[in-house]
């Protein structure tokens, strides 16, 4: 939110007509107003892949509580995406204001029709994400420290960690182990064509396991779905 939307060459602050999705980048021909510089392509495909999810999370689950947490992980996601593959870092500000958020929702998805709602259930539901969230937390920690110990160097991140409370949260303790192995799956091919690229070996894992997490939650599959698929 702060500093507000600007260019980052010229500093220039966007007006309202600057901030269009998509239709600013094109109607200002991808450059800056004001010093003309070249507008990164990043911000246009991000905001037509957030519309995107938006979208399909209304078409999926209708004006619920389900639809306003999947638009919540969807708007969380897709920073820690670009966040992570562009400059290394979750921040924590987005874990933060993920986890207030997406308790809200688990609560009120608990609670069943705004008519008739449950507080008890609601509160039970709630209760449920946090523990599948602080269980995935930790799994992550173990993995790290036995990846540490055994690379004798840092073999993940922080933010990686913190963002498995996320992903537990929406998805649920044994989803959340498989979205790890999915993501490792994802990851694989697209992180050899990056060390084929670039001379770094270091690949970010926040992107990967976005996007799982997001293939998971939309898919609405149990664990036990997945797991005969490949039986």
């Amino acid at each position: 939110m702060f500093p507000s939307s600007h260019c980052t060459v010229c500093g220039h602050r966007l007006g309202a007509l600057e901030l269009i999705p998509v239709l600013s980048f094109l109607i200002q021909g991808g450059k800056c107003k004001h010093c003309k510089t070249k507008i990164s392509w990043y911000y246009t495909v991000f905001e037509l892949l957030t519309g995107i999810l938006f979208l399909l999370s209304y078409l999926k689950f209708g004006f619920t509580a389900s639809c306003f947490m999947a638009i919540v992980l969807s708007s969380i996601l897709v920073i820690i995406i670009i966040s992570d593959y562009k400059y290394y870092i979750i921040p924590d500000e987005i874990i933060i204001i993920g986890i207030i958020l997406l308790g809200i929702a688990a609560f009120c998805e608990g609670g069943g029709s705004f008519s008739q709602f449950d507080w008890k259930e609601a509160m039970i539901h709630l209760l449920v994400a946090l523990r599948d969230g602080l269980g995935s937390f930790l799994l992550m920690y173990i993995v790290k420290i036995i990846g540490d110990f055994i690379f004798k160097k840092e073999s993940m991140g922080g933010g990686d960690i913190k963002l498995m409370f996320i992903v537990g949260m929406v998805l649920g303790f044994p989803l959340a182990v498989i979205s790890i192995f999915l993501a490792s799956i994802i990851g694989l091919p697209i992180a050899l064509i990056i060390l084929k690229l670039k001379s770094t070996h270091e690949i970010p894992f926040g992107p990967f396991l976005s996007i799982a997490t997001l293939v998971l939650f939309f898919l609405n599959c149990s664990w036990l779905d997945i797991l005969l698929v490949f039986a």
